[in-house]
Formats: C-alpha cells, sequence, structure tokens
C-alpha cells in the first residue's frame, strides 16, 4: 500500500507525521522516500498501533519508542512460546509428560 492510501485510511495522520515515525523507525516501509514507500501488512498494523497510542490512549511520543519495545518483546516471547509448545508437542508421549510436569513444578 502506499503512502497516499494509508493516509487516506487514517484520515487524520499528516505525511509530516508519517515520515517522522518512519525517520524514527517507528514504521518501517519499503522505498527511499514518502512518494515511494509501499507499506506491507505489518507496517499498516504497526501505523494502527501507533496512531491508537498516539489518539485514543494519549501517550507521548517520548513514551512511544518504549511502548513499541516492550510490543515488540511481547510479540517474540510469545512466538518463541509457540514454538516451544510445537517443539514440545512432536516429541513422543514420555517425554511430553516429562517435560509438562517439569513446567508443572514449583521453580528452584
Amino acid at each position: 500500500m502506499r503512502t497516499e492510501a494509508v493516509l487516506a485510511q487514517f484520515g487524520d495522520i499528516q505525511v509530516a507525521e508519517l515520515t517522522g515515525w518512519v525517520e524514527r523507525g517507528w514504521v518501517q516501509p519499503d522505498g527511499a522516500g514518502p512518494g515511494v514507500w509501499e507499506f506491507r501488512e505489518i507496517d499498516i498494523a504497526r501505523v494502527r498501533l501507533i496512531h491508537d497510542l498516539r489518539r485514543d490512549l494519549d501517550v507521548r511520543e517520548d513514551a512511544v519508542p518504549l511502548v513499541l519495545s516492550l510490543l515488540d518483546q511481547v510479540y517474540e516471547l510469545r512466538c518463541a512460546i509457540k514454538s516451544m509448545v510445537r517443539a514440545v508437542g512432536a516429541q513422543p508421549p514420555p517425554v511430553r509428560e516429562a517435560v509438562l510436569t517439569a513446567l508443572k513444578s514449583p521453580p528452584g
């Protein structure tokens, strides 16, 4: 999706604001500038997230990088957990049971 289409989808974002988000690395479309940027689905989701943080939740601009970093970490952890669940699920039943028992045990 091109810049113009993104701006049309979010009627209250101006090109200067979107450009700032890209320059700060909050959104990473393909292309060399506003006229040629190509936003993928993940970029649109990121724009939506930043838009909601700034407009709906009133998150200050200086706090946005921290919020984005924390949300990125949560996403990465969820992906890692899904991978582990698949890996454990692919093991023979005795191994699965041993892993599940170990997970239920208190730490230490």
